[in-house]
Protein backbone atom coordinates (compact mmCIF):
# COMPACT_ATOMS: atom_id res chain seq x y z
CA UNK A 1 0.00 0.00 0.00
CA UNK A 2 1.43 3.34 -1.05
CA UNK A 3 0.05 6.03 1.24
CA UNK A 4 1.50 8.70 -1.02
CA UNK A 5 -1.40 7.95 -3.38
CA UNK A 6 -4.43 10.02 -2.45
CA UNK A 7 -7.36 7.68 -2.71
CA UNK A 8 -10.36 6.54 -0.69
CA UNK A 9 -8.85 3.14 0.15
CA UNK A 10 -5.74 4.71 1.69
CA UNK A 11 -7.82 7.27 3.59
CA UNK A 12 -9.99 4.53 5.07
CA UNK A 13 -6.92 2.46 5.95
CA UNK A 14 -5.32 5.37 7.83
CA UNK A 15 -8.50 6.13 9.80
CA UNK A 16 -8.87 2.47 10.79
CA UNK A 17 -5.23 2.26 11.86
CA UNK A 18 -5.52 5.44 13.93
CA UNK A 19 -8.60 4.02 15.65
CA UNK A 20 -6.79 0.76 16.41
CA UNK A 21 -3.69 2.49 17.72
CA UNK A 22 -5.69 4.83 19.94
CA UNK A 23 -7.94 1.95 21.06
CA UNK A 24 -10.88 4.24 20.61
CA UNK A 25 -13.86 3.07 22.60
CA UNK A 26 -16.09 5.19 20.40
CA UNK A 27 -14.43 4.00 17.19
CA UNK A 28 -17.82 3.43 15.63
CA UNK A 29 -18.38 7.19 15.73
CA UNK A 30 -15.25 7.74 13.65
CA UNK A 31 -16.30 6.20 10.35
CA UNK A 32 -13.88 6.61 7.44
CA UNK A 33 -16.82 7.58 5.23
CA UNK A 34 -17.18 10.76 7.32
CA UNK A 35 -13.91 12.08 5.88
CA UNK A 36 -13.33 13.60 2.48
CA UNK A 37 -10.40 12.85 0.21
CA UNK A 38 -9.81 16.61 0.25
CA UNK A 39 -8.61 16.12 3.83
CA UNK A 40 -6.12 13.44 2.82
CA UNK A 41 -2.99 15.43 3.72
CA UNK A 42 -4.36 16.36 7.14
CA UNK A 43 -5.34 12.75 7.86
CA UNK A 44 -1.90 11.61 6.68
CA UNK A 45 -0.26 14.05 9.13
CA UNK A 46 -2.34 12.68 12.01
CA UNK A 47 -1.65 9.11 10.89
CA UNK A 48 2.12 9.72 10.76
CA UNK A 49 2.14 11.20 14.25
CA UNK A 50 0.07 8.39 15.74
CA UNK A 51 2.06 5.61 14.09
CA UNK A 52 5.45 6.96 15.20
CA UNK A 53 4.52 7.13 18.88
CA UNK A 54 4.89 4.04 21.03
CA UNK A 55 3.03 5.61 23.95
CA UNK A 56 0.67 8.54 24.14
CA UNK A 57 -0.58 10.51 27.09
CA UNK A 58 -4.27 10.99 27.67
CA UNK A 59 -3.95 14.62 26.63
CA UNK A 60 -2.25 13.60 23.35
CA UNK A 61 -5.03 11.10 22.59
CA UNK A 62 -7.65 13.73 23.38
CA UNK A 63 -5.91 16.23 21.08
CA UNK A 64 -5.78 13.71 18.23
CA UNK A 65 -9.42 12.73 18.69
CA UNK A 66 -10.34 16.42 18.77
CA UNK A 67 -8.43 17.06 15.54
CA UNK A 68 -10.14 14.10 13.84
CA UNK A 69 -13.48 15.45 15.02
CA UNK A 70 -12.63 18.83 13.54
CA UNK A 71 -11.66 17.25 10.23
CA UNK A 72 -14.78 15.12 10.20
CA UNK A 73 -16.93 18.20 10.77
CA UNK A 74 -15.74 19.92 7.60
Amino acid sequence: MNLNEKNRENLEFMIEQIKLKLRMASGAAMQPSAFSEEQYEDIRDVYDIVMTKSNMSISEVEAIVSELGRLRGR
